[in-house]
């Protein structure tokens, strides 16, 4: 028997479909995968603890008793009781029919599209935005539609959004703590967008999976009004499990089934072991989050202050997320600085990634130690110093 030719000229099947070639590859995935060994990687959001010792005993456990075995769609109720009366903190009275468990938050956003979201139709996203709702929009074969966010705290343009609002618009995406700008959504500006998107019949995603990390006020979330919001979040970040893959969304009982007939076709059920060891952390997941963020605040307030005396730079203090989003004024992409700074060993996620308006930034992460942080604004540093020359 020959060996067997894939190529794409001989085997037309491994050529890919329309819509998967309409979205580009992950900009901070390719540079992840891009690193080499010893470089000083600030392009990855994921912190550097490890999640507490309840969660980890309790996944033991769960396999050692045999929860290995498909579990609900939805999830299991025990988790999904655990997360309602999680949620309450917000002020909403919100039950376990309210609640789904999702292959983390990526997972869950990309399944409410592919639910309601109709060919042609619009949706409304940030710009700078995390880089997956663009596409996520496109794959469904729905029009991504970007909104701006004022120069001053990354809020959503409120005046911007109404005039981008027309007959085929069906959603709007929010992100609050933002990835990659650290803004936090103020009080009047989460008020304006429910008030818009019930006059208009529109409903709300709200991606809340940083909501814990919050440095200066407070979160205002979305779970305000069910019947026009759905809500993301993930223990990705609150119980630093980035790899365990484990989020869930909150919405009306009606809206949770209809994500939960679209799962059943992309995952079947949440995994079942991971789902018990996150049910065994729920009663100390907030202790361990307290423990983080003074943590995180120190870093936020060490990387500010380096970027900040760097000339050509400029950047207001984040108040959420794990994020540092500056700009600069130096005459090249940021795609191109990215590459360069990766030449000398350090790792960003180039600004462009994250929408048009990204553009002229870069997005450092400082979920790492502070002598990571001291060490890659060093190289950050030296580099720019070099490039003067360049400078519109």
């Amino acid at each position: 028997m020959g060996k067997l030719d894939i190529a794409a000229d001989r085997c037309p099947w491994v050529h890919s479909s329309e819509r998967l070639d309409s979205v580009p590859f992950s900009g901070i995935r390719k540079m992840f995968d891009m690193a080499t060994p010893g470089a000083i990687n600030l392009g990855i959001g994921e912190p550097d603890f490890q999640p507490p010792h309840e969660a980890i005993d309790g996944l033991c456990q769960a396999c050692r008793d045999g929860m290995n075995k498909y579990g609900p769609t939805n999830g299991i109720l025990q988790l999904r009781e655990a997360v309602a009366v999680y949620s309450k903190r917000y002020g909403k009275e919100v039950e376990a029919k309210n609640v789904i468990i999702t292959p983390g938050g990526t997972a869950a956003l990309i399944t409410i599209m592919q639910s309601f979201v109709n060919p042609g139709d619009e949706v409304l996203i940030p710009d700078p935005g995390f880089l997956v709702y663009r596409p996520h929009v496109m794959l469904a074969g729905g029009v991504p539609i970007e909104y701006p966010l004022t120069e001053e705290g990354f809020q959503p343009d409120i005046d911007a959004i109404a005039e981008l609002i027309g007959p085929r618009t069906k959603a709007i995406i929010v992100n609050s703590p933002s990835n990659p700008t650290g803004g936090v959504i103020s009080k009047g500006v989460r008020n304006a967008i429910m008030e818009m998107v019930a006059d208009h019949g529109l409903f709300v995603v709200s991606d809340e999976v940083y909501d814990r990390f919050i440095y200066e006020g407070e979160h205002h979330s979305f779970l305000c009004d069910l019947d026009h919001s759905i809500v993301v979040n993930a223990f990705s970040k609150s119980l630093a499990a980035t790899g365990w893959r484990i989020g869930y969304a909150i919405s009306n009982a009606e809206t949770v089934d209809q994500i939960g007939k679209m799962q059943y076709h992309m995952t079947a059920c949440p995994n079942t072991p991971v789902q018990f060891g996150v049910l065994k952390a729920m009663p100390v997941m907030e202790s361990f989050i307290s423990s983080m963020i003074p943590v995180f605040r120190k870093r936020r307030d060490i990387i500010s202050k380096r970027i900040r005396a760097i000339e050509g730079f400029e950047m207001v203090p984040p108040q959420g997320s794990f994020y540092a989003f500056p700009s600069y004024d130096m005459g090249i992409p940021s795609a191109d600085l990215s590459m360069r700074l990766m030449g000398e060993g350090l790792i960003c996620t180039p600004g462009s990634s994250f929408g048009p308006a990204g553009e002229g930034h870069l997005r450092f992460s400082y979920a790492t130690t502070e002598d990571k942080i001291e060490k890659g604004m060093d190289i950050l540093e030296r580099v720019v110093g070099r490039m003067k020359g360049t400078r519109r």
